[in-house]
């Protein structure tokens, strides 16, 4: 076997190694032969592309999405005949290319859904299995939409019946000062209570992840409870204020709104478990490109 290494790589854009919408991706290919070696082609291959399905057997599909594919060919000084020598010893083959500018979605991976950006370096010789060598790259895309108008205080309100163990009415106002958020923020929860029953209410809020992969016409969900915290009780015939300040985790992954098979959200519950009442529900999307932020209803 005369090539011994061959592999690829590439140069961090940032502390974070995260690149965006437009950055270009600069490299190296890597090969070490033995002795004097043929080559035909050296070709480089950017790729990004979505792969979703469903989690369960009664709505089984599988759809694919690609977002772009862009290929170098890296011996320019080939040949007529179309081959290369080169001698003996670790051979360095630099790189570049330029992001598409334009809208697609983050890296992610889950149990639903797989978004990937990475490289591939191909090596063809005379007579010989083509060699291979990939590597994947953290891709976080840029907000696509104006987010001033999701910067400002959000207000829902709802209004129950109590059916279970008593009877009347409680209505709710919710408020928080903005929709829009960052990993590693608090949100901060107003709600003011009106409790028109007999029977008290302990108000919970519970902060869900939700993931959603689509395609032929069928939809597979997985929601997953990233917290919850309860509030002391509002007695019957009463009405209360309760505040409540959730820690948005710096680990979660930002919304995905931007694709056709897969979107990732957040949603913010409030309810009461103990009794059975839903007075509503409001929803958050997180998104963080550079410190910036993206959000939808």
């Amino acid at each position: 076997m005369t090539i011994i290494h061959f592999s690829i790589e590439y140069d961090a854009i940032n502390r974070q190694n995260i690149f965006t919408n437009g950055d270009t991706v600069r490299g190296r290919i890597i090969v070490e032969v033995l002795k004097e070696t043929r080559i035909n082609s050296l070709t480089l291959i950017a790729k990004a592309k979505g792969e979703a399905h469903s989690s369960n057997e009664d709505s089984s599909f599988s759809v694919y999405e690609k977002y772009y594919t862009i290929r170098r060919q890296l011996l320019e000084e080939a040949r007529q005949d179309g081959n290369v020598f080169i001698t003996r010893g670790r051979h360095i083959f630099p790189f570049s290319f330029k992001i598409p500018d334009r809208e697609m979605p983050s890296s992610f991976k889950c149990a639903l859904c797989k978004i990937v950006h990475k490289l591939k370096a191909e090596l063809k010789q005379p007579l010989k299995l083509r060699k291979k060598a990939e590597t994947h790259f953290k891709f976080v895309s840029k907000p696509t939409m104006d987010i001033s108008g999701h910067m400002v205080p959000w207000y829902g309100c709802s209004q129950t019946n109590v059916k279970f163990f008593g009877s009347g009415t409680v209505t709710m106002d919710v408020y928080t000062d903005r929709i829009a958020y960052k990993q590693g923020e608090t949100l901060t929860v107003r709600a003011e209570i009106q409790n028109h029953s007999t029977r008290s209410v302990t108000p919970t809020l519970k902060f869900y992840l939700k993931e959603n992969s689509f395609g032929n016409g069928l939809q597979s969900i997985v929601v997953k409870k990233i917290l919850q915290m309860e509030s002391k009780a509002v007695a019957a015939s009463s009405k209360d204020t309760v505040m409540k300040k959730i820690p948005i985790p710096r680990r979660l992954p930002p919304s995905i709104l931007n694709s056709c098979i897969f979107r990732l959200e957040y949603e913010l519950k409030v309810n009461d478990t103990r009794s059975m009442l839903t007075w509503g529900h409001c929803s958050y999307f997180l998104f963080l490109v550079s410190g910036s932020i993206l959000c939808n209803e």
